[in-house]
C-alpha cells in the first residue's frame, strides 16, 4: 500500500515538475521565481486539467489522446475498459498556457446538453450518460 501511495505522489510530482518546465520553456516564468506557497496557491500562468477531474469530466477523450500520442507503445501505460490508466501511478493532462486560463468545475449537465454533446461526439445519448452519470442533473 505504501509503495502504491508513494508511486502516486511521485507521478503527481512529476506532472507538476513537467508543468513548471513547460512554463519555463514558454517564457512565462523564471527559475525560482515562485515560492512553494505560490505554487500551492496556483499563482502561475496556465492550467493542467486532466480527464476525470471537475474541469474535464469526460474520460472518453483519453482513448483518442492515447491513440494520437501512441501512449501505450511509448510509455507502457494502458487504459482499462473504464478508461482508468494502468499502472495506477500514471497521470495524464493537458497544459494550457493562456494568461486567462483558470481551473473551473463543470456543473450538472442537463438532458439537452448531453444530447447536444453526444451528437457532436458522434455517440449515443445512452453512451454519454453512462460516462458522465455523476454530472447529470436528471
Amino acid at each position: 500500500i505504501m509503495a502504491k501511495a508513494i508511486a502516486d505522489r511521485l507521478a503527481e510530482a512529476t506532472a507538476e515538475y513537467m508543468h513548471k518546465q513547460a512554463r519555463l520553456a514558454w517564457g512565462y516564468e523564471k527559475p525560482e521565481e515562485l515560492s512553494n506557497d505560490d505554487l500551492i496557491r496556483e499563482r502561475y500562468r496556465g492550467i493542467r486539467p486532466a480527464p476525470g477531474y471537475p474541469a474535464q469530466p469526460d474520460h472518453t477523450e483519453k482513448p483518442i489522446l492515447f491513440d494520437l500520442l501512441n501512449a501505450t507503445e511509448r510509455t507502457g501505460v494502458f487504459l482499462t475498459e473504464s478508461n482508468a490508466m494502468h499502472p495506477g501511478a500514471a497521470v495524464s493532462g493537458l497544459y494550457f498556457g493562456h494568461p486567462e486560463a483558470r481551473y473551473f468545475a463543470v456543473g450538472k449537465i442537463n438532458k439537452d446538453q448531453i444530447t447536444d454533446y453526444a451528437a457532436r461526439k458522434g455517440e449515443t445519448v445512452e453512451h454519454m450518460e453512462k460516462w458522465l452519470g455523476p454530472w447529470l442533473a436528471y
